[in-house]
């Protein structure tokens, strides 16, 4: 569980307009959160979306797809299925700036 890693993860129950079903997250938590706490903070990754400010583009897999700052999330860590991956150094950069830019400012 180390932050700005791409992880599979079973969304589901949600409600309303949450992402759902089970698709690949980053772990946007501090590792130190990670460490010892059950519970994880996820932002979910979309193949489809607008280009809101909100959303940052990722390649994974080989595709583009969208980290949805705006669906953040906390989940236990039982809800992980398998490690997929990490973000590239550019990749972590715009998904901070645009938390910051969020959450912080």
């Amino acid at each position: 569980m180390k932050q700005y890693n791409i992880v599979l993860v079973n969304l589901d129950p949600t409600q309303g307009s949450e992402i759902r079903k089970t698709r690949p997250c980053v772990i946007v938590s501090p590792d130190e959160m990670n460490k010892y706490l059950r519970t994880v903070v996820i932002v979910p990754l979309t193949s489809t979306s607008k280009a809101y400010p909100t959303r940052v583009s990722i390649t994974y897999g080989g595709k583009t797809s969208w980290a949805a700052i705006d669906q953040i999330r906390t989940i236990d860590r039982r809800r992980i299925i398998k490690a997929l991956g990490k973000l590239t150094p550019d990749e972590i950069t715009r998904i901070k700036a645009v938390i910051k830019e969020a959450f912080v400012d």
